[in-house]
């Protein structure tokens, strides 16, 4: 909807910035100013201020800033056409409409809306009448409360053929605008009368963010289907772009900045009883891209909450998966799953909000979610096995359309697969040891070092010189790493020497230290390589230790070391799996000069880019030394 400027000059000469703010923060006149707590964030001391001759607010403490309008947007969650009309009806002003059509299909909603207004009071008044005491019987049985009952606006369609038809028409309502608010039935015999679409159920207003009511659940009481019947898509109710209980959630998930996605109606309002105002949920379907982005509005992080049950898992895969293309940077989802056999309303009864709230407290993020989805009853024996693995956890990633969530995500997912497979080693002495020996016949798992492959030789140098390092300097940490480690060819061959000599001396001692491991490489003609690879970590002279890469220090704990050898090991294959990937992507557009091809190659030529940039040259340690000080400071 285009607003003309004229109008929004005008509302905001007529609305003062301190009425509006002074609604929901109390505030103290100082001269010009007013002042009062934040509500943006916690603090003791006021450092918010509100200036009406300048026409904004301002906090000192956190950097909010805005007029009226963005208060009303910010602290009620509305888009920007739904503040103009709250402060238009605020200050008695009516928001033009700009053509005959405009103002024809605003005229026809507002029409609908007194249309659905009155049969959400027609079944309020049914629900307390003598034929609807099966559906009031019903929902206190659940255990709700009368408060909880007029909150939600819960009614009763009865069994009364043309009873809700009848009563609208005393309202001067037309039938055809029953027909298309969905609340009759035109049959397709045209002899035949419309019908009623609900009877016999307990209905659930739907509402839209405002408090308007849009559309009906309702709930079939016996054996008949469907189960949950909903209004069909109207001029005000589209499914996909609507949250059951958002307008009664919106406030305190935007003051909290939390917001839970459960399954149903009654999981909804059984939280919402229970403590957990902030609770919504999509309409029968997997969450859609529409919902998910109004759900980040309020929330950076909302948690999706399923039934422990196998339909549950599965409405949490779909929600991972249509969530997966739609993630960016600061923005994701959390999981979390009830016990089996429990919902929200049971397990609340059962054990109480603080049982619902340990729950929610061990939300896991989305790329937990999907490691455990697809590692599930899975073998990490072999290579093939961890390889198909690793494919699988690929494919998610790769949906991802920002390339920086997307490095990480694949970052994450990689990390988690080799703390899996180390933790099913159980302490116990590796595989490494038989492994190693073989992979000389296994040069095509090479990383080739060439610049048309845009990859910077220097980083993955670098890499395998930290991997390395860290184990002469920390061999304790063979049996946790030496796996990997031995798969690996390393792209320079003096480097790649010293890693097998490595390997085949600890081999023959777990118990080796750093000194007895470092004098046998020096008598066994390894003395070159040994100190130049030291060199990069020490001053002149064996002086003291000078690596930006603080989990290499020798007085590190093993903890640490082990942490930042992983890190690393994640970046490296990171890297080699991005230059396989683009130099096969380089292959086919070589074979096949199409579109879609070039797409592929230039995005997959920016990740790499991405992965690189921060590490050309001289910035390579710098740059490392920062993720690690992330690490471990």
């Amino acid at each position: 909807m285009a607003i003309p400027p004229g109008f929004l000059d005008e509302l905001r000469n007529r609305v003062s910035v301190s009425e509006i703010v002074g609604k929901r923060v109390k505030l103290i006149k100082k001269g010009r100013e007013h002042s009062g707590l934040c509500p943006f964030h916690n603090e003791k001391s006021p450092s918010f201020t509100v200036n009406d001759d300048k026409g904004f607010y301002h906090c000192f403490g956190c950097g909010a800033h805005g007029s009226a309008l963005d208060f009303v947007m910010n602290t009620e969650g509305l888009n920007f056409p739904e503040a103009v009309e709250r402060l238009a009806i605020h200050a008695g002003m009516e928001v033009p409409q700009d053509t005959p059509e405009q103002r024809e299909r605003s005229e026809k909603r507002n029409t609908l809306y007194d249309v659905m207004e009155q049969a959400t009071l027609y079944y309020e008044r049914a629900l307390r009448m003598p034929e609807g005491k099966t559906g009031l019987s019903y929902v206190q049985q659940r255990g709700l409360s009368e408060d909880t009952i007029k909150r939600f606006r819960l009614g009763y369609a009865p069994n009364i053929q043309g009873g809700l038809k009848a009563a609208l028409k005393r309202e001067g309502i037309d039938e055809s605008l029953m027909i298309e608010a969905g609340l009759l039935i035109q049959p397709d015999d045209p002899n035949r009368q419309p019908y009623e679409r609900f009877r016999e159920r307990v209905m659930f207003p739907i509402t839209d963010r405002r408090g308007k009511v849009i559309a009906f659940g309702g709930r079939i009481l016996g054996d008949g289907k469907p189960k949950y019947l909903n209004s069909p898509d109207t001029p005000l109710f589209h499914k996909g772009t609507i949250l059951y209980g958002l307008a009664q959630a919106r406030e305190t998930a935007h003051k909290k900045e939390e917001i839970i996605v459960t399954e149903g109606y009654m999981d909804v309002i059984a939280l919402a009883q229970g403590g957990f105002p902030n609770a919504v949920a999509p309409l029968g379907t997997a969450l859609t891209e529409e919902q998910i982005l109004l759900l980040w509005r309020m929330s950076k992080h909302p948690t999706l909450c399923f039934d422990g049950d196998a339909a549950g898992q599965r409405a949490a895969a779909r929600g991972a998966e249509r969530a997966l293309p739609h993630l960016k940077p600061g923005f994701g989802l959390k999981f979390v799953h009830l016990p089996e056999g429990e919902d929200p309303d049971s397990l609340i009864k059962a054990e109480g909000s603080a049982a619902m709230q340990t729950v929610l407290d061990e939300a896991i993020p989305l790329s937990e979610l999907l490691w455990r989805i697809e590692s599930k009853d899975k073998n990490f024996e072999t290579a093939e096995d961890r390889a198909l693995l690793e494919d699988q956890l690929k494919k998610h990633a790769f949906q991802i359309e920002d390339e920086s969530v997307k490095k990480h995500f694949l970052a994450a997912l990689k990390d988690r697969m080799w703390k899996e497979i180390n933790a099913k080693k159980g302490g116990k002495s590796s595989t490494w040891k038989k492994d190693w020996r073989f992979e000389k016949k296994n040069h095509h798992t090479h990383l080739e070092a060439k610049s048309s492959l845009g990859t910077k030789v220097n980083a993955q140098n670098w890499r395998e010189t930290l991997l390395l390092a860290a184990v002469i300097l920390h061999p304790q940490i063979m049996d946790e790493v030496g796996e990997r480690l031995g798969l690996l060819n390393f792209m320079s061959d003096s480097l790649d020497k010293l890693r097998q000599e490595v390997l085949k001396t600890v081999d023959g001692d777990l118990g080796l230290d750093s000194r007895a491991l470092q004098d046998h490489l020096n008598t066994n003609g390894f003395s070159e390589p040994l100190k130049s690879l030291l060199a990069k970590f020490h001053a002149p002279n064996g002086g003291k230790f000078i690596g930006h890469e603080t989990f290499l220090h020798p007085d590190r704990p093993i903890d640490d070391v082990l942490r930042g050898w992983d890190h690393t090991f994640t970046l490296y294959m990171n890297e080699r799996d991005l230059a396989m990937e683009f130099k096969e992507l380089k292959r086919r557009l070589e074979q096949e000069m199409t579109p879609q091809a070039l797409s592929q190659f230039q995005a997959h030529q920016k990740l790499m880019g991405m992965v690189d940039t921060d590490e050309e040259d001289a910035g390579v340690g710098h740059s490392f030394k920062l993720n690690e000080e992330d690490l471990f400071d």
